[in-house]
């Protein structure tokens, strides 16, 4: 019965699709970023470890602020970047938040902004981690720097990339500061994700045994994640 009104709430399945593009999305570039970020960020000069400092700022920073500041930047009468655009194009620039895909790239972009530095730090661990005589005899034997990147690199970070994925993934199930902050769930309520409509649900309707179903609903997805989270690193104690 409680599952029934959940599924026959016409808001439901607008947050579940937008949990699945969220997190689709969201995970997946902030593993590239990183990935190819911490190739950059291995270099050894005295800049490359200032900007690293720099980068790693916005994971450094709360929550709140952190992605209230993007709301407040994606505001379209008096938001910094409207106005950076009239500044040097003249441009009027449009109001973001009132469109819902425009809505829901903010949050995405949101929560990549803030949680890249993080994964690009333990990408840069694994990179770190991988032995120069590995590219030394590469380089011997002829091979570029692609092809190094290829044959050593790629097959070497592997196992790290996919358990980065996996242990993101279920960090983004659970997330609802990028959206309650950025959009706040809008417009009407259309880029709503489970973890904001659970919350919605349980303090806004007063109805907490909605807003758990909801939230629960996102299992059939996690567990699976988790039991493969689990056997990769298991897969890792018995390589080490």
């Amino acid at each position: 019965m409680l599952y029934s009104q959940l599924f026959a709430d016409p808001r439901y399945p607008t947050a579940l699709l937008n949990t699945v593009i969220y997190v689709g999305v969201g995970v997946n570039l902030i593993m590239i970023l990183a990935f190819l970020l911490a190739g950059f960020f291995i270099r050894k000069s005295w800049w490359t470890k200032f900007l690293l400092v720099v980068f790693m700022l916005p994971w450094a920073t709360p929550a709140l602020p952190a992605y209230m500041s993007i709301h407040w930047l994606m505001n379209g009468q008096w938001g910094m970047l409207n106005n950076v655009l009239y500044m040097l194009f003249g441009i009027e620039g449009p109001i973001y938040l009132i469109d819902r895909w425009a809505a829901l790239a903010s949050n995405i972009g949101a929560y990549i902004w803030k949680n890249t530095p993080f994964w690009t730090v333990i990408m840069l661990a694994g990179r770190m981690g991988i032995p120069q005589e590995l590219y030394e005899a590469a380089a011997v034997d002829g091979a570029t720097s692609l092809h190094r990147f290829r044959h050593v690199t790629v097959p070497l970070m592997a196992n790290l990339y996919i358990v980065c994925t996996l242990l993101d993934t279920v960090f983004a199930l659970g997330d609802f500061n990028s959206t309650y902050f950025v959009s706040g769930g809008g417009p009407a309520m259309s880029t709503e994700v489970l973890a904001t409509l659970g919350i919605r649900y349980a303090f806004t309707i007063a109805l907490p045994r909605l807003g758990v179903a909801t939230v629960m609903t996102a299992l059939p997805l996690l567990i699976p994640l988790v039991i493969i989270l689990m056997r990769k690193l298991r897969m890792k104690e018995v390589q080490l």
